[in-house]
């Protein structure tokens, strides 16, 4: 018996608006490119305004300027060298196992190709990839504000987006990496971006060295609310920030979506409570930093775990975070030697941690049939362990351990050799009498110059007493240095 071909569909057939043509080909999925545009969108958000006037409004007065520009200048930056160089080494041929070949991200032909996941082309997930990239560098601005020379970051960015956050994305997320092939389970940044910039960053304050003494003594947030504002775009951000990460607008994204937010609320409320509990009073300050250890911790597991795993989840962040920050920091020689000034490494680094060990515990294997598309190979502990299948558990968890490490010693050590080159050709540390003075000697521009003569600021302590002793009620002074993200 002969076997006919089905006959071709006819796609005249369909509505207007879905049939295929010459700017809509037949793999595409106009819904799915929509919202991965959107989602990429909002991440970029979180960064461009979201971090500018939460770093603007967090610092004090005489380096506001110098803090948002710092973001501005690292989001640019990387756009152009994401599209020349960055993408293709993270994303795409494989050279060795933990790092892709260098080629640029710039031709038709390959923009308008299908990318390596989704339905949607190239050009779609270059721009996303980048926000992602881009975040990880303003995060790490978070542990050097008030003292790194601009000259010098804007040598540390292209180095290490080239150098160190290139090896992470192919190794985690590259289909071809070498935890990826294994079957880590990193949802959408808990290491690539959280636990990266966390290490990064404290690695590069370490080098730069301390702000001024006066500055590391009191450092009050010169606008609270709007560090708040820029808090409340990073933290709505993050539905594109995890919700875009199915590559898909399906059932996925919607779950990591509402985990993401169940877990901020979550941790935000439980640092509250344990500031009012050993403190006496609830402090905006302390809520931001919960609702962003919530955020990290949540997102390499947004979209694998239940609605109850994230509520644990939120629970663990609230509080490991907190006692890292508020006991272990005050205990630690070197954590008191370093001059983290965001404390990205408790915020990003402990939580970053926290979330990929938790996402290796509370993984559903249905889950991760979703995201991963392979049943048997993501397999939480819990439920190995209830599905008599303890040894798939152990491995995940082994696995989430490989990948915490691996992360570390990368950054440790290409943060620290990206650093030493640097200050070969201009110093990492601005000078001591520019750090007196702070916006005026690096940019020649002060943040609230329209309210008159930049003397009248200086004269003005009203509102910056008024936000440090805001920011003291919940506070005891030995923790002004860690007074953020």
């Amino acid at each position: 018996m002969s076997l006919s071909s089905p006959p071709a569909f006819n796609f005249s057939m369909l509505p207007s608006n879905l049939i295929p043509g010459d700017a809509n080909p037949p793999w595409m999925s106009k819904g799915d490119n929509a919202w991965q545009l959107v989602a990429a969108t909002l991440v970029g958000l979180q960064s461009v305004p979201g971090l500018i006037i939460l770093y603007g409004g967090a610092v004090k007065k005489k380096w506001a300027v110098n803090s948002a520009f710092m973001v501005l200048y690292a989001f640019a930056c990387v756009l152009l060298c994401w599209v020349c160089w960055g993408y293709r080494m993270s994303f795409g041929e494989k050279l060795i196992p933990i790092w892709g070949k260098v080629n640029v991200a710039l031709e038709q032909d390959y923009l308008f190709q299908k990318a390596f996941l989704g339905m949607f082309p190239n050009a779609t997930m270059v721009f996303f990839q980048f926000v992602f990239a881009a975040i990880t560098l303003v995060l790490i601005a978070g542990a050097v504000l008030g003292r790194m020379n601009f000259y010098a970051w804007m040598l540390f960015v292209p180095l290490w987006l080239t150098f160190s956050y290139t090896f992470g994305a192919y190794t985690i997320w590259s289909s071809n990496g070498w935890l990826s092939v294994n079957g880590i389970i990193d949802y959408s940044g808990g290491y690539v971006i959280h636990l990266s910039s966390g290490v990064a960053g404290f690695t590069a304050a370490y080098w730069v060295g301390p702000r001024s003494t006066k500055d590391r003594e009191r450092f009050p947030p010169n606008n609270i609310l709007l560090m708040l504002a820029g808090a409340g775009l990073l933290w709505m951000g993050w539905s594109g920030f995890n919700g875009g990460d199915p590559y898909a607008a399906n059932i996925d994204a919607s779950l990591a979506v509402l985990n993401t937010h169940v877990a901020a609320a979550t941790s935000l409320l439980t640092w509250l409570i344990l500031d009012v509990i050993f403190f006496g009073k609830p402090s905006v300050i302390g809520a931001v930093q919960g609702m962003i250890t919530g955020l990290v911790s949540i997102t390499p597991a947004a979209g694998v775990v239940q609605g109850w795993a994230a509520i644990a989840i939120g629970l663990c962040s609230g509080s490991i975070p907190w006692f890292t920050m508020m006991v272990v920091h005050k205990k630690s020689e070197l954590l008191q030697k370093v001059d983290d000034t965001m404390a990205v490494f408790h915020t990003h680094a402990v939580a970053g941690c926290l979330g990929g060990l938790l996402t290796g515990f509370f993984a559903h294997p249905k889950l991760c049939y979703l995201f991963y598309g392979n049943y048997n190979k993501y397999y939480g502990l819990f439920y190995g362990i209830h599905d008599g299948q303890s040894h798939k558990g152990l491995r995940q968890m082994g696995l989430q351990l490989i990948g915490i490490l691996f992360i570390v010693v990368v950054n440790v050590v290409m943060t620290s050799l990206i650093c030493l080159l640097v200050q070969l050709i201009v110093p990492l540390r601005m000078s001591e009498e520019d750090m007196e003075i702070g916006d005026e000697a690096a940019h020649g521009e002060e943040a609230y110059a329209i309210w008159g003569q930049g003397d009248r600021l200086e004269k003005s302590a009203g509102f910056s007493d008024t936000a440090a002793g805001a920011a003291k009620s919940s506070y005891n002074t030995s923790r002004s240095q860690v007074e953020m993200v």
